[in-house]
């Protein structure tokens, strides 16, 4: 018996919402709802900022790449839970596992660098605006998205190295609806203490400097802002800055609570529905955040949309005519 407890595992079985049984259908259409909604919204900004010259800053290239981001984000986790809550297909292999694993520390990562950028173009906007075009010039912001992309698809291999060469002998079941590696801690009956130090010291270092970067930004941004005389003024340099701010509060609010409380203090049913918050609600919110609160891609977007239903509506009446031609002439 014991020799069977210690058998290397090689798949998990993730859990999801079990407790909500009964549901299960409907969150299903819910979730489907939000990830389709949030592909949709992520793409319609890519396209619309990606074919709108007028759209080509820095600005707006980090939202390029904030808005592929959230696309992998929802993938990287949401289609498994589907999969989940529909077919009832749980198993995952330990290999897919550590790669939804790996994937998922680095898209967060990702998000962290890229919010800490966008803030420190916010401050160069606001802030130093004569030099803007000279600092925040094609080959900064591009330097600056490499390195978040990279250092992010980096990061994580320590914690998946570490995480993979657990023994998992107690149980094989995931309590989350994704492989977390807070869930497959508590499954774990190797020591986790280097796991959870290298956890707390790495988001010390990577999290909270890049957080501390960005509020002191805003800190120079608040003051540059209040120093402006004309209430226009006031107003259309906090309008390119809120959006980018509520994003901040929104992840850093719900990942923190996530990944730096106590041990004393975790509970699973809070973690999941916290990181079903930056999971699901933070892709799909993003792109309202931006296009209702920056009047440039809002206004291009309308347009875009405006556009798109006046080539549809003229290709379904020459449609209509062509049948009715057709009809006629038999």
């Amino acid at each position: 018996m014991e020799k069977m407890n210690h058998t290397k595992v090689t798949e998990f079985i993730i859990l999801g919402f079990f407790e909500l049984a009964d549901i299960q259908p409907l969150l299903f259409l819910v979730f489907l709802i939000i990830y389709l909604m949030s592909m949709t919204g992520n793409l319609l900004i890519i396209f619309t900022v990606c074919s709108a010259s007028h759209l080509h800053s820095p600005m707006f290239f980090f939202l390029i790449n904030l808005s592929f981001l959230e696309i992998c984000y929802v993938t990287v986790t949401v289609p498994k839970l589907l999969a989940v809550l529909i077919a009832q297909n749980k198993t995952i292999s330990f290999m897919q596992c550590m790669i939804q694993l790996y994937l998922f520390l680095a898209c967060t990562d990702v998000e962290i660098y890229l919010l800490t950028a966008m803030a420190y173009d916010r401050y160069i906007a606001i802030c130093n605006p004569l030099r803007y075009t000279i600092i925040m010039n094609r080959k900064v912001c591009i330097i600056l998205a490499s390195v978040s992309w990279t250092a992010s698809f980096v990061n994580p291999v320590i914690h998946v190295t570490l995480i993979s060469q657990s023994s998992f002998c107690s149980s094989n079941e995931i309590n989350h609806f994704f492989c977390d590696i807070t869930a497959l801690m508590t499954l774990s009956c190797s020591g986790t203490s280097l796991i959870e130090t290298i956890t707390y010291t790495e988001g010390s270092a990577f999290a909270f400097i890049p957080l501390i970067l960005t509020m002191i930004s805003y800190v120079y941004i608040i003051s540059a802002i209040v120093k402006i005389r004309s209430a226009e003024g006031r107003q259309k340099a906090f309008s390119t800055c809120s959006s980018h701010l509520t994003v901040v509060l929104l992840f850093y609010g719900t990942s923190i609570g996530v990944y730096m409380r106590p041990k004393s203090a975790y509970s699973m049913d809070l973690n999941k529905l916290l990181t079903l918050v930056y999971i699901t609600a933070i892709p799909l919110l993003n792109p309202l955040i931006y296009s209702l609160r920056n009047k440039e891609l809002k206004g291009t977007l309308w347009k875009a949309t405006r556009k798109t239903i006046k080539c549809c509506t003229q290709y379904l009446s020459a449609s209509n005519n062509s049948t009715g031609s057709k009809v006629v002439s038999s």
